[in-house]
Protein backbone atom coordinates (compact mmCIF):
# COMPACT_ATOMS: atom_id res chain seq x y z
CA UNK A 1 0.00 0.00 0.00
CA UNK A 2 2.97 2.33 0.63
CA UNK A 3 3.89 2.18 -3.06
CA UNK A 4 0.39 3.20 -4.04
CA UNK A 5 0.55 6.04 -1.51
CA UNK A 6 3.88 7.23 -2.93
CA UNK A 7 2.41 7.26 -6.43
CA UNK A 8 -0.54 9.31 -5.24
CA UNK A 9 1.79 11.81 -3.56
CA UNK A 10 3.89 12.08 -6.73
CA UNK A 11 0.78 12.59 -8.87
CA UNK A 12 -0.48 15.27 -6.48
CA UNK A 13 2.86 17.08 -6.64
CA UNK A 14 2.88 16.97 -10.44
CA UNK A 15 -0.69 18.23 -10.52
CA UNK A 16 0.26 21.24 -8.39
CA UNK A 17 3.10 22.00 -10.81
CA UNK A 18 0.78 21.95 -13.81
CA UNK A 19 -2.20 23.76 -12.31
CA UNK A 20 -0.92 27.30 -12.75
CA UNK A 21 0.15 26.96 -16.43
CA UNK A 22 -3.07 25.15 -17.28
CA UNK A 23 -5.19 27.86 -15.68
CA UNK A 24 -3.31 30.54 -17.63
CA UNK A 25 -3.68 28.56 -20.85
CA UNK A 26 -7.39 28.20 -20.20
CA UNK A 27 -7.82 31.91 -19.54
CA UNK A 28 -5.97 32.87 -22.73
CA UNK A 29 -8.05 30.39 -24.72
CA UNK A 30 -11.16 32.17 -23.46
CA UNK A 31 -10.15 35.19 -25.51
CA UNK A 32 -10.55 33.12 -28.65
CA UNK A 33 -13.79 31.51 -29.86
CA UNK A 34 -13.65 27.70 -30.15
CA UNK A 35 -13.94 27.90 -33.93
CA UNK A 36 -12.31 31.14 -35.12
CA UNK A 37 -12.90 32.28 -38.66
CA UNK A 38 -9.85 32.41 -40.88
CA UNK A 39 -9.16 35.65 -42.75
CA UNK A 40 -10.63 34.84 -46.13
CA UNK A 41 -8.50 35.60 -49.16
CA UNK A 42 -6.37 38.45 -47.86
CA UNK A 43 -5.19 40.51 -50.83
CA UNK A 44 -3.24 43.62 -51.81
CA UNK A 45 -4.83 46.74 -53.27
CA UNK A 46 -4.26 50.48 -53.79
CA UNK A 47 -0.89 49.72 -55.37
CA UNK A 48 0.98 52.78 -56.61
CA UNK A 49 4.46 52.73 -58.14
CA UNK A 50 6.16 56.10 -58.42
CA UNK A 51 9.54 57.73 -57.87
CA UNK A 52 11.43 60.65 -56.43
CA UNK A 53 14.56 62.07 -58.04
CA UNK A 54 16.57 59.30 -56.38
CA UNK A 55 14.39 56.27 -55.57
CA UNK A 56 11.67 53.98 -56.90
CA UNK A 57 8.79 53.97 -54.41
CA UNK A 58 5.79 51.73 -53.86
CA UNK A 59 2.56 52.12 -51.87
CA UNK A 60 0.04 49.36 -51.13
CA UNK A 61 -2.49 48.05 -48.61
CA UNK A 62 -3.36 44.53 -47.44
CA UNK A 63 -7.10 43.88 -47.11
CA UNK A 64 -9.34 41.29 -45.43
CA UNK A 65 -6.62 40.16 -43.03
CA UNK A 66 -8.02 41.51 -39.74
CA UNK A 67 -10.50 39.20 -38.02
CA UNK A 68 -12.25 39.54 -34.63
CA UNK A 69 -10.02 36.70 -33.41
CA UNK A 70 -6.88 38.61 -34.34
CA UNK A 71 -8.13 41.73 -32.55
CA UNK A 72 -8.85 39.73 -29.40
CA UNK A 73 -5.40 38.16 -29.55
CA UNK A 74 -3.79 41.62 -29.81
CA UNK A 75 -5.93 42.93 -26.94
CA UNK A 76 -4.84 39.97 -24.82
CA UNK A 77 -1.21 41.11 -25.17
CA UNK A 78 0.03 38.85 -27.98
CA UNK A 79 2.50 40.77 -30.17
CA UNK A 80 1.51 40.45 -33.82
CA UNK A 81 3.74 41.09 -36.84
CA UNK A 82 2.99 41.47 -40.54
CA UNK A 83 5.83 40.93 -43.02
CA UNK A 84 5.77 42.59 -46.45
CA UNK A 85 8.05 41.41 -49.25
CA UNK A 86 8.79 43.45 -52.38
CA UNK A 87 10.90 42.11 -55.25
CA UNK A 88 12.12 43.96 -58.33
CA UNK A 89 13.41 42.19 -61.44
CA UNK A 90 14.58 43.25 -64.89
CA UNK A 91 12.50 41.60 -67.62
CA UNK A 92 14.60 39.88 -70.31
CA UNK A 93 13.19 38.32 -73.47
CA UNK A 94 15.79 35.67 -74.26
CA UNK A 95 17.13 34.99 -70.77
CA UNK A 96 16.04 34.57 -67.17
CA UNK A 97 14.79 37.75 -65.55
CA UNK A 98 17.49 39.44 -63.48
CA UNK A 99 16.68 40.22 -59.85
CA UNK A 100 17.51 43.81 -58.93
CA UNK A 101 16.53 43.74 -55.26
CA UNK A 102 14.35 42.10 -52.62
CA UNK A 103 13.06 44.22 -49.75
CA UNK A 104 11.43 42.90 -46.58
CA UNK A 105 9.74 45.13 -44.00
CA UNK A 106 7.79 44.32 -40.85
CA UNK A 107 4.94 46.04 -39.02
CA UNK A 108 4.39 44.94 -35.40
CA UNK A 109 1.64 45.80 -32.93
CA UNK A 110 1.58 45.27 -29.18
CA UNK A 111 -0.94 46.33 -26.56
CA UNK A 112 0.34 48.25 -23.53
CA UNK A 113 -2.21 47.43 -20.84
CA UNK A 114 -0.68 49.90 -18.37
CA UNK A 115 -1.20 52.87 -20.67
CA UNK A 116 -4.17 51.33 -22.50
CA UNK A 117 -2.54 52.08 -25.87
CA UNK A 118 -1.52 50.14 -28.98
CA UNK A 119 2.10 50.52 -30.08
CA UNK A 120 2.89 50.03 -33.77
CA UNK A 121 6.47 49.74 -35.00
CA UNK A 122 7.25 49.81 -38.72
CA UNK A 123 10.73 48.64 -39.68
CA UNK A 124 11.04 51.07 -42.60
CA UNK A 125 10.83 53.88 -40.04
CA UNK A 126 13.70 53.79 -37.55
CA UNK A 127 11.84 56.10 -35.15
CA UNK A 128 9.92 55.29 -31.98
CA UNK A 129 6.75 53.14 -32.14
CA UNK A 130 3.58 55.07 -32.94
CA UNK A 131 1.02 55.07 -30.13
CA UNK A 132 -2.73 54.74 -30.74
CA UNK A 133 -5.68 54.78 -28.38
CA UNK A 134 -7.91 53.14 -30.97
CA UNK A 135 -7.22 49.65 -32.34
CA UNK A 136 -8.87 50.40 -35.68
CA UNK A 137 -6.52 53.33 -36.29
CA UNK A 138 -3.52 51.22 -35.25
CA UNK A 139 -4.51 48.51 -37.73
CA UNK A 140 -4.60 51.05 -40.57
CA UNK A 141 -0.88 51.65 -40.06
CA UNK A 142 -0.30 47.91 -39.66
CA UNK A 143 -1.82 47.12 -43.06
CA UNK A 144 -0.48 50.02 -45.13
CA UNK A 145 2.96 50.37 -46.71
CA UNK A 146 3.71 53.96 -47.75
CA UNK A 147 6.59 55.36 -49.80
CA UNK A 148 8.71 52.24 -49.42
CA UNK A 149 12.08 52.75 -51.12
CA UNK A 150 12.53 49.76 -53.43
CA UNK A 151 15.79 50.74 -55.10
CA UNK A 152 17.79 53.73 -56.24
CA UNK A 153 17.05 54.94 -59.78
CA UNK A 154 20.76 54.60 -60.54
CA UNK A 155 20.24 50.82 -60.72
CA UNK A 156 17.58 51.13 -63.45
CA UNK A 157 18.14 51.59 -67.19
CA UNK A 158 16.07 53.86 -69.39
CA UNK A 159 13.80 52.05 -71.86
CA UNK A 160 14.05 48.76 -69.93
CA UNK A 161 11.08 46.69 -68.70
CA UNK A 162 10.85 45.70 -65.06
CA UNK A 163 8.57 43.60 -62.89
CA UNK A 164 7.61 44.51 -59.33
CA UNK A 165 6.16 41.77 -57.10
CA UNK A 166 4.82 42.17 -53.58
CA UNK A 167 3.04 40.09 -50.95
CA UNK A 168 2.13 40.14 -47.25
CA UNK A 169 1.90 37.51 -44.52
CA UNK A 170 1.32 37.14 -40.80
CA UNK A 171 4.40 36.03 -38.88
CA UNK A 172 4.24 32.96 -36.65
CA UNK A 173 2.93 33.79 -33.18
CA UNK A 174 5.35 33.04 -30.34
CA UNK A 175 3.75 31.85 -27.11
CA UNK A 176 5.07 30.44 -23.81
CA UNK A 177 5.69 26.69 -23.88
CA UNK A 178 2.55 25.78 -21.97
CA UNK A 179 0.40 27.82 -24.40
CA UNK A 180 1.70 26.24 -27.61
CA UNK A 181 -1.50 24.30 -28.09
CA UNK A 182 -3.28 27.63 -28.56
CA UNK A 183 -1.33 27.96 -31.83
CA UNK A 184 -3.83 25.49 -33.23
CA UNK A 185 -6.50 28.14 -32.88
CA UNK A 186 -4.30 31.08 -33.90
CA UNK A 187 -3.18 29.29 -37.06
CA UNK A 188 -6.77 29.36 -38.27
CA UNK A 189 -6.49 33.11 -38.81
CA UNK A 190 -2.99 33.12 -40.26
CA UNK A 191 -2.86 34.72 -43.68
CA UNK A 192 -0.57 34.95 -46.67
CA UNK A 193 -1.55 36.89 -49.77
CA UNK A 194 -0.89 35.93 -53.35
CA UNK A 195 1.86 37.80 -55.15
CA UNK A 196 0.71 41.07 -56.72
CA UNK A 197 2.65 41.81 -59.91
CA UNK A 198 3.17 44.99 -61.91
CA UNK A 199 5.17 45.25 -65.15
CA UNK A 200 6.44 48.68 -66.11
CA UNK A 201 8.91 50.41 -68.38
CA UNK A 202 11.36 52.87 -66.90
Amino acid sequence: MKLAYDVLVADHSMLKTLVSPLIIAFLVALFLPPFPVKAEEAYLSDVVVTNTHEHLLVYFTVNDCITPEMKKAVESGIETTFTFIVELSEKRTYWWDREITSVKVRHSIKYDNLKNTYLVQVSEDAGEPVSFNDLEEAMKLMTHVAALKVTSLGKLKRGTYYQLRMMAELDKIELPFYLHYVLFFLSMWDFKTDWYTIDFRY
